[in-house]
């Protein structure tokens, strides 16, 4: 029974009977003096009394010569219903196409259409079954009729719970709730609530949704569904690891599922009992239970059931030390499981179908009332067909060309940012923190080949007083020149970087002592001798520079950053504008 939880309602043939039943008990009088509500009475005793509902409809059978067209169409209907739940689909898929295409009856063909559903599902053609659903939903803007409204509310719950879509199924089972018709119950959609629930995994045994459901089906009478919310409680009762209240429910409500006979309910009934002995740790009264419920089903029969089943079995067995059987009932699990997840897929696959199915229909009926014949319709549709793939590859380039354009912006972005994080925003080249960074890598790298290298520490003389004397602005201007010159002396491989105000910092690769001071010298003398120009003013700048190298301290950035300094403070000392290598030796001074 779709719609209703999958572990209480399976899919084999016999799961039929109790779909699209609209529960009214009441029994016939005899002799029929009224066909019209003999045939209502009856209908209503289908899940209520079965055996009474086939007793009832062989009576009518007898009437039929002076039955009317409209109830007979009826008795046509019943007559299917019978059929399905006899297990013969394909004649009963025939009577009851025959009853939506040709009865006439809006509210007989909306019940046969529910039941065809029901039809369809059963035998696992899902996407001919979605595909029906798609247009009962797309009809019900249009019916009027409660009844009928009624009955397609509550069908098309079944057919998306079953379809996986709870959202879907809860809703339409709350509108079929808003939409009780006279003569009708809140039974059904309350346990379509409750069994969307369930299959959504929203439901606990303490949920109101199915307290209600039981309530409202135990007040009507309706066995079929009252007994699916118990047992949908039991089987809740077990998820929450609760065997003794489950092993009190199934004692309590065994009288009533022995008295239906309804398959289903029998099954689930003994497998939950086996759960519930397995849990209590009562193994071979578990064992009898999953026997039990194994031996009543179907060869080829694949349900949830019988998966749980074969599980506490091997659970048992396993227990048991008993390996043989233990590895036979775990293969029987595996197949059931297997062809679940399967049914599953294909459910999911074939909804998605029907609705891609009911998109394009939608589309071509549209289409259709614009043309004059089939012919134009098949080329306007090509045409558009054409059109829109032309649009759907130009949307393509545009999305594709929109992403490479932003991939674009954003790697210039993080370029960008990058080289600013590097970067003084000032002069351009490297700020404190990256130069200190790329010297001291660069230090070991010459370190492990024993290469050359000096570190160069250049200060500016009296720079505060420009600042002072002409402004922040020239004093900017000030150190570009300076920055200007110096990379006019600097080879590509050195490092170049400025190191706070005034105080730069070079790191010549490959390279001597004597040739360190040399360069550092030929820096200075060109800093004295090009002055800043700009705004008509002159300004003459001197430095101060302090060189270490790595042939007289190492190769430690620490270690040759103090010396520098150290050499750069002594120039100052001894009259600025000078050189100063290896404080530890005065041999190396240029004026």
């Amino acid at each position: 029974m779709p719609g209703l939880p999958s572990r209480i309602w399976p899919w084999p043939a016999i799961a039929a009977m109790a779909w699209c039943v609209l529960v009214q008990p009441g029994h016939a009088a005899a002799p029929v003096t009224n066909p019209a509500q003999f045939l209502d009475q009856t209908e209503r005793l289908r899940t209520v009394d079965h055996p009474r509902f086939v007793q009832m409809l062989e009576q009518i059978h007898h009437e039929a010569p002076r039955l009317t067209t409209d109830e007979q169409w009826h008795l046509r209907y019943l007559d299917a219903w019978e059929t399905m739940f006899e297990g013969n689909y394909a004649t009963s898929e025939a009577e009851l196409r025959d009853v939506i295409d040709h009865s006439g009856d809006e509210t007989l063909a909306a019940k046969a259409s529910a039941q065809l559903l029901n039809n369809l599902a059963t035998n696992r053609r899902y996407e001919e079954a979605f595909a029906l659903a798609n247009r009962v939903a797309s009809s019900l803007p249009q019916v009027k009729d409660p009844l009928v409204r009624y009955t397609l509310l509550t069908g098309l719950s079944q057919m998306l719970d079953f379809a996986g879509q709870t959202d879907l199924a809860i809703q339409y089972a709350r509108m079929a709730e808003d939409a009780v018709p006279p003569g009708e119950n809140l039974c059904r959609p309350l346990s379509m609530q409750a069994a969307a629930l369930y299959n959504g995994k929203r439901l606990t045994s303490a949920s109101p949704e199915l307290q209600r459901a039981i309530d409202a089906c135990v007040a009507v009478g309706d066995p079929v569904f009252a007994n699916a919310m118990w047992l949908t409680l039991g089987s809740l009762y077990l998820d929450e690891n609760q065997p003794v209240k489950a092993m009190a429910l199934l004692d309590r409500i065994a009288p009533g599922i022995r008295a239906n006979h309804y398959y289903p309910h029998m099954l689930s009934a003994q497998v939950e009992l086996a759960q519930a002995y397995a849990k209590l740790g009562n193994d071979n009264d578990a064992r009898k239970a999953a026997l039990a419920a194994v031996a009543m089903s179907h060869t080829g029969d694949i349900s949830e059931w019988l998966m749980v089943a074969y599980d506490v079995l091997y659970q048992v067995e396993k227990r048991q030390g008993h390996g043989a059987a233990a590895l036979s009932y775990y293969e029987h699990y595996v197949t059931q499981d297997k062809g679940n997840l399967n049914d599953v897929s294909a459910r999911a696959l074939a909804y998605e179908v029907a609705q891609q199915q009911m998109l394009v229909q939608k589309f071509e009926t549209e289409k259709l009332s614009k043309q004059n014949s089939i012919l134009q319709l098949q080329q306007a549709l090509d045409t558009k067909a054409v059109e829109a793939g032309r649009l759907y590859i130009a949307l393509l380039l545009v999305v594709l060309a929109s992403v490479i354009f932003w991939l674009y912006r954003l790697k210039l972005s993080q370029l960008r940012f990058k080289k600013l994080s590097h970067q003084d925003g000032l002069t351009g080249i490297f700020n404190h923190q990256h130069f200190i960074t790329e010297a001291d890598r660069v230090l070991r790298v010459l370190e492990k080949k024993l290469g050359l290298a000096c570190l160069v520490s250049i200060d500016l003389d009296h720079f505060k007083q420009v600042n002072d004397t002409h402004g922040h602005a020239i004093g900017d201007v000030a150190l570009k020149h300076i920055v200007v010159i110096c990379q006019q002396h600097l080879r590509p491989t050195d490092l170049f970087g400025r190191l706070g105000g005034e105080e730069f910092g070079m790191l010549l690769l490959e390279c001597s002592r004597n040739q360190g001071v040399a360069i550092a010298n030929r820096i200075r003398l060109a800093i004295e001798a090009t002055p800043v120009e700009t705004d008509g003013r002159v300004l003459s700048l001197s430095a101060s520079v302090g060189v270490a190298s790595t042939d007289a301290f190492g190769y430690g950035l620490q270690r040759l950053c103090r010396e520098a300094d150290a050499a750069l403070y002594r120039a100052k000392r001894t009259g600025r504008n000078r050189v100063i290598a290896d404080t530890e030796n005065d041999d190396f001074v240029e004026a």
